[in-house]
């Protein structure tokens, strides 16, 4: 049993026979095993004998998952805090109020090797559905990293000052490093979830001043 070989335990399959016990792991399990085997009949032939319907031969299977997340979608952004399924097939908390375009934003071809999959995986290890607060602190840490990756191209495209207050705000939190003089007394849930935007917002302004800069070599590139 496929079901059983991923989640080490019974009682979850046939959904309309264990449904009415499912506990809300157990309804995000089976939809992300769903998405993950299912698929749009596309060439079939219609059976029927006792009304048996339509046996398919052929199937897409991204055109049957792409309909899948629409249909869930809709019920699971009026769930609870409101949730999503990903592209990828995973269960992600939506974003706050407000910060829906900032998280679907596309990030820039600044540097897809060193810097794309960095803020993918640090958005979807904090949006996770069961991420904890070290899981949140460590997606804070990559998107800290990548800002700290793009200082030395920032610096060509921003003012000195600027240049430290953007990274104040990056390097006097306790995420990065272990220091005395960095701030720890904060509310955790709070403060991750303000630094998560802020380290995403900053990240995307300073990848689209650098593009900008590349394009127009003879920007103002004050430094001083």
């Amino acid at each position: 049993d496929v079901a059983f070989r991923i989640f080490r335990r019974d009682g979850l399959f046939p959904v309309w026979q264990h449904i009415d016990g499912y506990t809300e792991e157990d309804i995000f399990d089976v939809i992300e095993f769903l998405f993950d085997h299912c698929s749009a009949g596309v060439i079939g032939d219609y059976h029927s004998w006792n009304d048996c319907g339509k046996h398919f031969e052929v199937f897409d299977r991204a055109g049957g998952q792409q309909r899948f997340r629409a249909e869930l979608n809709d019920v699971l952004r009026d769930y609870s805090i409101g949730y999503e399924l990903s592209e990828n097939g995973e269960i992600l908390e939506l974003p706050d109020s407000g910060m829906a375009e900032l998280v679907a934003a596309p990030i820039p071809n600044i540097d897809p090797e060193n810097v794309t999959p960095k803020i993918e995986q640090a958005q979807a290890l904090y949006r996770r559905r069961n991420s904890t607060l070290a899981d949140r602190h460590n997606a804070l840490r990559q998107l800290a990293d990548v800002l700290e990756f793009l200082r030395p191209q920032a610096k060509e495209v921003l003012t000195k000052s600027d240049e430290n207050d953007l990274f104040a705000i990056v390097n006097n939190f306790g995420i990065r490093h272990h220091r005395a003089h960095q701030k720890t007394d904060y509310d955790t849930a709070i403060f991750y979830s303000w630094l998560f935007y802020y380290y995403l917002a900053s990240i995307h302004a300073c990848m689209r001043l650098i593009e900008r800069g590349r394009s127009t070599p003879s920007a103002n590139n004050e430094t001083e």
